[in-house]
């Protein structure tokens, strides 16, 4: 099947979409599928404000169709919610096409948090945006759960996995880790205002702290708090030894929608403590980790368990499973009854309504 996979994410960020979709490529190449990414390198684009190393497309409606076109996609899968996703779900909509959307990204709570505007504004746009989907992929129960809440029902699972090759229990202590003082607990993500990551680094819990990874908010935290160690990014087996090398892996986001660093440093034999929110929720039981409203008392709680269970618990998410989920979703690309009146040079006679321009702002500005 050639799949066609729009993404405003894509390399060379490094976040949990962009790792998830590489694997699912991987996966699904593996198949004998044939997979194109729809993305911002494709296009010209401009810096994301304040994230400068995001890219946002400033791609017409010819460019985008035209690359569609030229693929001749037997499936679409849109994966955000940004300029691009925006642009693919348009030119299915407009077509009377079927296509599959994935809620990767708690955008309401994420652009509340930023813009200091209310979540339903935000929630107008997600439910405007995915409510054509034949499917939304989400990757828990629990989101699930808040989008059929919205009034989006077709949803469905699309779990996560690990590179068991990279992350085990046995990977060799990193060189950073030694002579600090214990218990060390370890944040891996990015270091922007809505991972939360100062209420890790404001934890009166003993002992060393330690942060991997990149972001606008990491020059400011360096500085608050200059007793703790800041690596940047990590990768590959030199993420694998931060993970094995910590006693505890700390995950302070109230705003992910699963957490893939979870589900590595588990299968590193890293316990996990964590907010009780979407995420942990579904993820962390109190075999391998806490969860608690007191992320201090969630770590002392989290030092007790066996890095062995934990290992075990983290080495049983798949990659295989997980490209079984999105493949089962797909929806072939067959017209859902008659197509819409189109105008002169591919204009509609009729349009959708669209939220208003200050959501549109937001979500591309994300």
């Amino acid at each position: 099947m050639r799949i066609l996979i729009a993404t405003d994410a894509w390399l060379p960020q490094v976040n949990g979409v962009v790792r998830t979709l590489a694997a699912t490529l991987s996966e699904l190449a593996g198949r004998g599928h044939e997979a194109a990414i729809l993305s911002p390198d494709l296009f010209r684009s401009v810096a994301c404000p304040t994230y400068p190393e995001i890219r946002l497309a400033l791609a017409g409606r010819k460019a985008v169709a035209d690359r569609i076109e030229g693929f001749r996609p037997e499936a679409i899968h849109i994966a955000t919610e940004g300029p691009l996703g925006a642009a693919a779900r348009r030119w299915c909509v407009r077509r009377n096409l079927p296509f599959t959307s994935a809620y990767h990204t708690q955008f309401p709570d994420y652009l509340a948090k930023r813009t200091k505007l209310p979540p339903a504004l935000f929630w107008r746009y997600i439910k405007w945006f995915h409510g054509p989907a034949g499917a939304i992929l989400v990757s828990t129960p629990t989101m699930k759960r808040l989008l059929e809440a919205h009034g989006l029902a077709q949803t469905r699972l699309w779990g996560r996995g690990v590179d068991l090759g990279c992350f085990r229990p046995d990977a060799p202590p990193h060189p950073a880790f030694a002579g600090l003082a214990r218990p060390i607990q370890l944040y891996v993500g990015r270091v922007a205002v809505e991972k939360n990551v100062e209420a890790f680094l404001a934890s009166p819990h003993p002992g060393a702290k330690i942060v991997v990874g990149e972001g606008p908010a990491r020059a400011r935290l360096m500085r608050l708090y200059p007793g703790a160690l800041f690596l940047g990014a990590l990768h590959g087996a030199a993420l694998a030894s931060a993970y094995a090398s910590a006693d505890v892996f700390v995950f302070p986001s109230r705003t992910d929608t699963f957490g893939l660093v979870l589900i590595e440093a588990l299968a590193c034999g890293t316990p996990v403590a964590a907010f009780p929110v979407p995420g942990p929720l579904d993820l962390i039981g109190e075999e391998v980790g806490a969860l608690d409203q007191c992320l201090a008392a969630a770590t002392a709680r989290a030092l007790g368990k066996d890095r062995g269970r934990c290992a075990a618990y983290g080495q049983s998410f798949s990659w295989m499973r997980s490209a079984d989920q999105f493949e089962a979703a797909l929806i072939p690309l067959r017209p859902r009854g008659e197509a819409q009146a189109v105008g002169p040079a591919g204009s509609l006679v009729a349009t959708e309504a669209v939220p208003s321009p200050a959501v549109r702002f937001c979500l591309s500005a994300s």
